[in-house]
């Protein structure tokens, strides 16, 4: 066993530790099969040069480049009818699929988009790194400059482009990894929860049950999830709101922002921004960075400050 799996197996168990190595190392690769979805085109690396090499004969390359650095900050307003006082206009900065190894350009933009926003916690769902295998030094390094600019308290989950080798990285950055687990904020005596949950789409390693396990019956709870695709087990799990990405908002849009395909096992309704199911409110953000290929049209990144609201 080397130091890393030892490291993972004292934080997460023998059990979830060995689940997502072994998935890592068997099913990396594949394209076909595993996870939410039959299909995976994000492991399928000949088509990337394909959609690119496409783009470009169209002469729109450069275009779509631009796009993806045209970062829009999104408000959302969360109406809460039992949120305590003291978290009214509480503010969360929600950041997803960031990506931050596929073009420095796009990241040096997220760096500075951040910069000067005011929010009381950050709060990240997953796909830190561009491919889905391979080495984790360059997503590591490009998530230690963004998160020099960013405030703490940081929390996070994990996304179907990460490795779990990253985890102990990310939580030495002062990232609260939230791996099925719950942590309580507090604003003077007052509580809410927030739990999170490690990847559902690819990797299938959430435990929503683990997670909410703490959480008391009549208390504001909020879920992190790299993926919307579990928003029926959350409702009925009891959450208030669902945070999630994946998407991209389909990244390469028709016009009217209609995505060609969301990969993702939900209906389209809850591919981007603000959805509800049930007494569940959640929001998709379409994210900060690109997959597959460095372009976006119709349909451009986001950072998204979601604003809880005691409804009145």
């Amino acid at each position: 066993m080397d130091t890393i799996e030892q490291k993972l197996e004292a934080r997460l168990g023998r059990i979830h530790t060995r689940q997502r190595l072994g998935i890592e190392a068997a099913h990396g690769h594949r394209v076909l099969g595993q996870g939410l979805n039959f299909f995976h085109p994000e492991n399928w690396y000949s088509t990337h040069a394909l959609i690119r090499f496409a783009i470009q004969l169209v002469g729109m390359y450069e275009r779509g480049q631009r796009n993806a650095r045209n970062l829009q900050v999104k408000k959302n307003s969360i109406h809460l009818p039992h949120l305590p006082d003291e978290f009214h206009d509480f503010r969360i900065l929600h950041l997803t699929d960031l990506h931050v190894d596929m073009d420095d350009r796009n990241l040096n933009a997220l760096i500075q988009t951040v910069a000067n926003l005011h929010y009381d916690i950050c709060v990240l769902t997953g796909d830190y790194r561009a491919q889905t295998h391979g080495e984790i030094d360059s997503a590591v390094a490009g998530m230690q400059q963004l998160v020099t600019m960013l405030k703490q308290p940081i929390y996070g989950v994990l996304g179907n482009h990460d490795s779990i080798r990253m985890l102990p990285a990310l939580e030495s950055m002062g990232i609260i990894m939230l791996m099925n687990e719950v942590t309580i904020l507090e604003k003077d005596d007052a509580q809410i929860f927030l739990a999170g949950v490690d990847d559902p789409h690819y990797f299938r390693v959430d435990n929503l049950e683990k997670a909410a396990r703490d959480i008391p019956e009549q208390a504001v709870s909020l879920l992190l999830s790299h993926t919307p695709e579990i928003y029926r087990q959350a409702a009925h799990a009891d959450f208030d709101v669902m945070f999630c990405g994946h998407t991209h908002g389909g990244q390469i849009c028709l016009p009217g922002g209609i995505p060609l395909t969301l990969d993702s096992n939900c209906p389209r309704y809850l591919g981007a921004g603000k959805w509800r199911y049930h007494q569940m409110q959640g929001y998709t953000s379409v994210g900060a960075g690109t997959s597959i290929v460095n372009a976006r049209f119709n349909c451009l990144p986001e950072v998204t400050i979601h604003h809880l609201l005691k409804a009145q």
